[in-house]
């Protein structure tokens, strides 16, 4: 596994989280989808559940509501993998279409299907007060998509010297000089 690159992604994911200057301050969907295009068909649900579940642990503590957010951006990350195998060459045009219909997934089931059922109310007003969300979040996604995704993808996911073996030679040479 890729433990230096996925443990960065999930430091990043949640340090900008913590920002909170936008509405849906949420990078997880653009920093998953590069993931989700290279290694084991596993990694990158992994790395959308520890995001979610560690940033969860720091601040408002482990429920019911971690535990189904976090399985469903653990979800999308195996569907995101499945497409993206299938694919030659995987452009920001199929991460940005990814993350419309991953935010649309993903609020369909925590926002319409879940939150109803834990918190009360409809599904009708949950699908009614979940338009205007994942409006914002569908701005959010493809602003972060537009402009980090690649960032991320060249500097992070497909950079060889952060591979765990070049990381840890690196530490290597530090500790015999």
């Amino acid at each position: 596994m890729k433990t230096v690159k996925y443990s960065l992604g999930i430091l990043f994911c949640n340090a900008y989280r913590f920002l909170r200057f936008i509405p849906n301050n949420d990078p997880i969907m653009g920093c998953m989808l590069p993931f989700s295009k290279q290694d084991k068909w596993w990694h990158a649900a992994a790395f959308a559940f520890l995001t979610m579940v560690s940033f969860d642990l720091v601040t408002s503590g482990i429920g019911i509501w971690t535990w189904i957010t976090a399985v469903t951006y653990a979800f999308l990350g195996l569907l995101f993998h499945v497409l993206y195998k299938r694919m030659k060459e995987v452009k920001l045009k199929h991460y940005l279409v990814s993350g419309a219909g991953g935010v649309l997934i993903f609020d369909g089931i925590t926002g319409v299907l879940f939150g109803p059922t834990i918190f009360g109310g409809s599904f009708a007003q949950a699908f009614v007060g979940q338009i205007p969300f994942t409006i914002m979040h569908l701005l959010s996604v493809s602003a972060f998509i537009l402009i980090l995704t690649p960032l991320l993808d060249r500097a992070v996911v497909s950079n060889p010297a952060l591979e765990d073996s070049a990381v840890l030679n690196r530490f290597r040479f530090f500790a015999r000089a």
